[in-house]
């Protein structure tokens, strides 16, 4: 099973648009989503496709493949426009016997996620920075930004499969960062 993860949309129209035509190309069968859809927040600056409402319809096309959690910048009002549960602060899941933690990366962190058994992934998004690492017991995965990628890094997204995690660049591409999960 493959999953595509994303996050931190911020209301940008046009990374929303990219990323579904490359989850289309993935082969994944469903779409991760880490919160921060449609709000900009007050600390980002207002993406140039800023289209909140238009964002809400096109991801609502997609609300039988999506799971989705909340991020700091979501909020009960955008509940109102989605037709999928957006407001969870985590969510489960299991690969095989893999435990998969997701959340936005606001509340739990990976200097403090919850307590999981040994070689669960932790799967945030939140700081906007890719990342794709084993640390100690846990393996660690953030797919970056699609809209607002921060240090330096392209906008991106991630492939969550049974054997490995991959953070690839939304426009081309390209492997930003991959992990075999062992």
């Amino acid at each position: 099973m493959k999953f595509f993860v994303c996050s931190d949309i911020h209301g940008d129209l046009n990374a929303l648009q990219l990323a579904l035509a490359a989850f289309e190309r993935s082969g994944a069968s469903q779409i991760l989503l880490l919160g921060d859809l449609l709000n900009h927040g007050p600390r980002n600056a207002l993406p140039e496709a800023y289209n909140p409402m238009a964002v809400a319809e096109l991801l609502n096309r997609y609300a039988e493949k999506i799971i989705s959690v909340r991020g700091n910048c979501d909020s009960e009002v955008d509940q109102a426009l989605i037709s999928f549960p957006v407001l969870g602060e985590h969510n489960q899941l299991f690969i095989g016997r893999r435990r998969v933690f997701l959340c936005h990366g606001h509340t739990y962190t990976v200097e403090t996620p919850p307590v999981l058994p040994a070689g669960s992934i932790f799967v945030s998004g939140h700081t906007h920075v890719p990342v794709a690492e084993q640390q100690g017991e846990l393996f660690l995965f953030n797919p970056g930004s699609v809209s607002i990628p921060r240090q330096g890094w392209a906008a991106s997204y991630g492939l969550l499969e049974q054997d490995r995690l991959t953070v690839l660049d939304l426009n081309n591409h390209d492997v930003l960062k991959e992990c075999a999960l062992t």
